[in-house]
């Protein structure tokens, strides 16, 4: 065969393999599928902020009012009382009330972006298969063989660790949920260890942020009763310098900022009062 009797036939095999390359640019009109996140396909009432790193609640305007009223107390503590008690107190007043004031911003921000324990819930063949096993189990137990629909049963009996535990299933989510947790309502989630659903904190108590929520509790009644105590001693040591009256109208924010911490330990006292009686209720039920 000569030299040059190839030379056609890696020119056709060169074109073919070419044009082959080059099929998927003739047709531009097909679109990839992009995979969603789950948290952009999520059937709760919650809204997802930062690409889906930051979970809260629907109804987040108490939440809003709550940074309003401890940035605006505190600013006015720092603003109006801090200059006066460093002075003739304590340097440190003001350096103590700052370390306070960030860490229960820090705890609040951090109880109310997390995810507080959302239990996932089952997808369609999930749910379709639970059904099917507990109508398979009735029938075998009644001896009949009818493959009607049935819902499943409002309870299922387990046993973890030689412990009988009654477990409810629960018609949203399509799941038995684990004791201790609980449908709410608001955000339409079951939540693990579920404690409550906090307005305050714009987003529901539950495993994942419990801790933080309670260090917020608090770190906030430590601040709230710190800035009331020292506005008092502000009001008290200008009284003794020029009279009561003129004491409010040199810093006339400090009445304000008393009546905003003492409405501040009204709801804190019942925030652990209200979680305390949950979790009794809770205890009683398991």
């Amino acid at each position: 065969m000569p030299p040059g009797g190839g030379g056609p036939m890696k020119e056709c095999e060169y074109s073919q393999i070419s044009t082959h390359s080059s099929s998927p640019m003739e047709s531009p009109h097909k679109k990839k599928r992009t995979p969603r996140r789950k948290w952009e396909v999520f059937p709760g009432r919650n809204k997802f902020y930062c690409d889906g790193r930051i979970m809260m609640a629907r109804q987040t305007g108490v939440f809003y009012l709550t940074v309003f009223l401890i940035i605006v107390t505190s600013g006015l503590f720092f603003a109006f009382d801090c200059p006066y008690l460093a002075v003739n107190i304590t340097p440190a007043v003001p350096v103590i009330g700052g370390i306070l004031f960030f860490f229960v911003m820090g705890t609040l921000l951090r109880t109310s972006f997390s995810d507080p324990g959302v239990l996932p819930r089952a997808t369609p063949d999930e749910a379709a298969d639970l059904e099917r096993q507990i109508g398979n189990t009735e029938d075998v137990a009644n001896g009949s063989s009818s493959g009607g629909y049935r819902p499943p049963p409002r309870t299922k009996e387990v046993t973890i660790n030689g412990q009988l535990v009654k477990l409810k299933y629960c018609f949203t989510c399509k799941i038995f949920r684990p004791p201790r947790a609980s449908h709410c309502s608001l955000c339409d989630n079951c939540v693990d260890r579920f404690d409550h659903h906090c307005p305050w904190v714009g987003n529901c108590v539950g495993k994942r942020n419990y801790r933080f929520f309670y260090m917020f509790i608090l770190s906030l009644s430590f601040l709230t009763v710190f800035i009331f105590a020292f506005v008092i001693t502000h009001i008290i040591l200008r009284s003794q310098e020029a009279g009561f009256l003129n004491a409010l109208k040199d810093s006339p924010a400090s009445v304000l900022e008393a009546v905003v911490c003492f409405f501040f330990c009204l709801v804190n006292c019942w925030t652990f009062r209200i979680s305390y009686i949950f979790n009794q209720l809770q205890s009683d039920y398991k």
